[in-house]
């Protein structure tokens, strides 16, 4: 919550003709409280921006639901353009590349380096929900961006919960095996959290680096996520400009 407070405060400062709004899925502010705030403003346009950045019906989608919901109730709804991801865009590219970047000239290069997807049941992907291959188009892009051999850089899918299939493979057991096999420096990014949250700072940074070291291996970093950096809060500018 104080990143993505964080994050509509630095974009409000870079846009101070437009009002901008934080609506959580999940917590306080809600969406349904960022719609109403800005209707009191008199805005007649809304742009969504679901800081999701690969699509999946279990995120993007549910906003859209919610934003439906909430809209339902209005006896005048404004003009909406929603944003339904930016996997690919060059602006999000160019600031994972420059995070990743920043953490091998303080760190040094890795062996690997683990991009690490937030996972959906596989069934989700069956019936169609095309994040596994948003996962890709982002991998594909940051490698490229990176100019890595592809060789030294693995994707993987963490958080998963209850006994159906998840997406695969999974982080945790990745890195148990990496570490098993001889691999001793390993860095993670996480490309799908637009802002750091329990799943990072505590599955991914705490858990999953002893899971790591306890299997052999010597040195892990987390790379932190975008947050409100500077390169973050100019993507969200120039991604909602169509629009605005």
């Amino acid at each position: 919550m104080v990143y993505s407070r964080r994050q509509q405060q630095a974009l409000a400062a870079r846009l101070p003709d437009t009002p901008v709004a934080l609506g959580m899925s999940y917590g306080s502010p809600s969406l349904a409280s960022a719609v109403d705030d800005l209707l009191a403003q008199g805005v007649e346009h809304i742009v969504v921006l679901p800081l999701y950045p690969q699509y999946s019906c279990s995120t993007v989608a549910a906003v859209w639901d919610e934003l439906a919901r909430i809209l339902a109730k209005k006896r005048a709804i404004p003009g909406i353009s929603f944003i339904r991801d930016y996997a690919e865009h060059p602006d999000y590219i160019h600031a994972l590349a420059a995070s990743v970047r920043a953490s091998f000239a303080v760190h040094g290069e890795p062996d690997l380096l683990l991009l690490s997807y937030h996972g959906i049941p596989q069934r989700y992907a069956n019936q169609g929900d095309d994040y596994p291959q948003r996962c890709r188009d982002t991998t594909r892009e940051l490698v490229s961006a990176l100019g890595l051999p592809p060789e030294r850089v693995m994707m993987t899918f963490q958080s998963r919960f209850g006994r159906e299939p998840w997406l695969t493979p999974y982080t945790d057991e990745t890195l148990k095996m990496l570490g098993e096999k001889g691999t001793k420096h390993i860095q993670v990014l996480c490309p799908g959290f637009a802002a750091d949250c329990l799943e990072t700072l505590e599955e991914i940074a705490v858990q999953n680096r002893e899971i790591f070291l306890e299997a052999g291996g010597k040195q892990y970093e987390y790379i932190p996520a975008l947050n409100a950096d500077a390169a973050h809060i100019e993507m969200m500018v120039n991604l909602t400009a169509p629009y605005r």
